[in-house]
């Protein structure tokens, strides 16, 4: 059976994409930091019939991230697909604007961004090198496109990343492995701003199993 490796994975757009690739007859891999929440997923990916396991890291921790993967490697024959989309929450984040951004304002978000993606890519790609076929999917939110002040340093990361997977994509052309990236201009499932565009992430999730079939395209994005 095929499989995918969902890094973040949540009950949004984690949620959604497993039960995309998983109705379609693939494994579900899940990574993310919280145990509890992973085994929910499973228990509800599992009663719609999809086969789905939970391998707990933290992305900032990578050699944990890159453990995980090799674990679910282990577990479901290889990873066809790796879907890459951890992010913390708004919440819990400083917010700068790009004059008032230093340095340290930057840093945990490009771990999270940029140095995991990295992290996730190298614990997959070699497998993926040697057969000849693999999907990386790297999401990320609109402002690594049409930058917002009020999410300097947030962009800043976002941008960051979108840069190194387009750059990927020209790379892997034509070795059988499809790297694209997911730009999401839209608050998922609301929580936004008054006035904010939202969608449903079962909106979304079809976007990916787009890149992945048509193979030909390094981003697709989401607004309304």
């Amino acid at each position: 059976m095929p499989s995918i490796a969902i890094v973040g994975a949540g009950p949004g757009m984690g949620l959604a994409i497993a039960r995309t690739f998983g109705s379609r007859g693939y494994d579900v891999a899940l990574v993310a930091r919280n145990r509890a929440k992973l085994d929910d997923l499973v228990g509800r990916l599992t009663a719609e019939g999809i086969t789905a396991a939970a391998f707990p890291a933290d992305v900032l921790d990578r050699d944990a991230l890159t453990q995980a993967l090799k674990d679910a490697a282990a577990r479901f024959g290889g990873i066809d697909v790796l879907e890459y989309s951890p992010a913390p929450s708004i919440e819990s984040m400083t917010l700068t604007a790009p004059s008032q951004t230093s340095p340290s304002d930057v840093e945990e978000l490009m771990g999270f961004n940029l140095y995991g993606a990295i992290t996730a890519t190298q614990a997959v790609l070699p497998a993926m090198r040697e057969a000849g076929a693999g999907t990386l999917l790297f999401t990320n939110g609109g402002g690594s496109i049409d930058p917002q002040p009020m999410l300097g340093n947030v962009n800043a990361a976002q941008a960051a990343l979108r840069n190194w997977v387009l750059n990927l994509h020209k790379e892997l052309a034509g070795t059988g492995i499809q790297a694209a990236h997911v730009g999401i201009g839209v608050w998922i499932g609301g929580g936004g701003p008054p006035g904010a565009p939202t969608a449903e992430a079962e909106d979304i999730a079809p976007l990916y199993w787009d890149l992945h079939t048509q193979r030909d395209q390094a981003e697709r994005i989401f607004t309304l």
